[in-house]
């Protein structure tokens, strides 16, 4: 998910213009994880959820959280999971959360969304959905782990449309489906969706045991051109394309990925995580970004501490409210001020501490212009816990250095997943 994305549709929403360094800081765009309970298992999900957490917060204790939310001046709420409508108090939330005037939206496998379900949850006040659609058929359904779960996408798309919520999608691109970017935009621009997030898959999770579907840096100089002349048709079509804050940086085409019309100049402002946007774990742990290391962003607990207490003195939410300590290329990079080191959960999962991000279109450019490029190795595994990371050593070499793959146990996509 974008924060600039979503930001940016608040600000037109309420005509009040986010101004980063400027604006107070306040959760205005917050991601909530209400349950770990999901009908996926997929191969790259960094919570690795499939089985709820064994102390998620109940309905009466979401309900409280809601009234916080809105104390504290949240727009925008993103249920996710697992899959959030497994949480039984689900609907109960998300009309509590347009009672109190937040914008509940949801990001979801759809799996589970029937058309009846579409209706409730539209009915409950759900403005918008985005559905996970990671490649075509094949590649999507091997990533997924279900044979099923491509053709479902679809149906989950059109019953949520019919029930008048806005419909779009977002996708994670690794080694195993970036073949898919082209064929699945004239998908999705088919199924009639307007708007698609795009970002990579980060060595989070389940996809920390998966490095072989990994990119390696040097894909972006392939992957990124791709994209932005797909941005520039989709500007034309109606398909807005919009990257997430692990994908891009200051490229030559960092403007026309990062802008919401033709023409923009707008430029990845740094991670926004713990100053406009909030994370919060179906437990009641609170980040200040969803997808952040849990074992060292988590900043307290709902049921010990009241959100706003969290948000104003946890060292652990405010750690992006000041200059984070950069090192390797990104200390000397010449945007090192603005970007900061891209995006911190992707940067923590590779070497442990953010400040160093190699999955950045300029420095990718930056050393192929020297006939060089940087490789990522596995070296530590994964513990195996939720927003868990392994470790990875960092290699320069030759540009038509051999590529063995991305590592050694190569998946296959195959017709019809697995």
């Amino acid at each position: 998910m974008t924060a600039e994305r979503q930001l940016a549709r608040q600000q037109e929403a309420d005509g009040r213009r986010i101004v980063p360094g400027v604006t107070p800081y306040h959760p205005a765009y917050v991601v909530w994880e209400l349950t770990l309970r999901c009908d996926h298992a997929c191969r790259h999900c960094g919570s690795r959820a499939i089985k709820p957490r064994p102390d998620e917060l109940t309905t009466a204790e979401a309900l409280k959280v809601v009234s916080q939310l809105a104390d504290l001046g949240t727009k925008e709420v993103v249920l996710i999971g697992g899959e959030a409508y497994l949480h039984e108090g689900f609907l109960e939330i998300v009309k509590a959360l347009a009672t109190a005037g937040i914008t509940p939206v949801m990001t979801s496998g759809g799996m589970g969304i029937t058309p009846q379900r579409a209706k409730d949850m539209a009915a409950a006040g759900l403005k918008r959905i985005s559905i996970s659609i990671d490649g075509l058929e094949a590649a999507h359904n091997l990533i997924r782990k279900r044979p099923d779960s491509f053709q479902q996408t679809a149906k989950a798309l059109m019953a949520c449309r019919e029930a008048g919520m806005d419909i779009s999608a977002n996708t994670h691109f690794n080694r195993l489906n970036q073949a898919d970017l082209e064929g699945l935009y004239e998908h999705l621009r088919q199924l009639g969706v307007r708007s698609w997030q795009v970002q990579i898959t980060a060595a989070l999770g389940r996809a920390a045991d998966q490095p072989e579907m990994l990119f390696q840096p040097w894909d972006l100089l392939n992957f990124v051109p791709r994209l932005a002349a797909l941005k520039r048709r989709g500007l034309q079509e109606q398909l807005l394309i919009m990257p997430g804050n692990n994908l891009g940086y200051f490229g030559p085409e960092e403007a026309i990925l990062r802008s919401l019309y033709a023409g923009g100049n707008e430029h990845f402002q740094g991670c926004q995580a713990g100053k406009y946007v909030m994370g919060i774990e179906s437990q009641g742990d609170v980040k200040g970004c969803p997808s952040l290391q849990s074992a060292v962003y988590s900043g307290g607990n709902l049921r010990q501490q009241s959100l706003k207490t969290i948000w104003d003195q946890s060292a652990e939410l405010a750690f992006r409210r000041q200059p984070i300590e950069l090192w390797g290329f990104c200390a000397e990079c010449p945007f090192a001020q603005v970007c900061q080191g891209g995006c911190n959960f992707t940067a923590h999962a590779l070497f442990g501490r953010p400040g160093n991000n190699p999955f950045c279109h300029f420095r990718a450019r930056h050393f192929a212009a020297k006939g060089r490029r940087e490789r990522l190795i596995l070296k530590t595994p994964a513990p195996g816990q939720p927003f868990d990371h392994a470790r990875f050593e960092l290699i320069e070499e030759a540009f038509d250095a051999p590529d063995p793959g991305s590592h050694e146990r190569p998946l296959r996509v195959v017709a019809g997943g697995e």
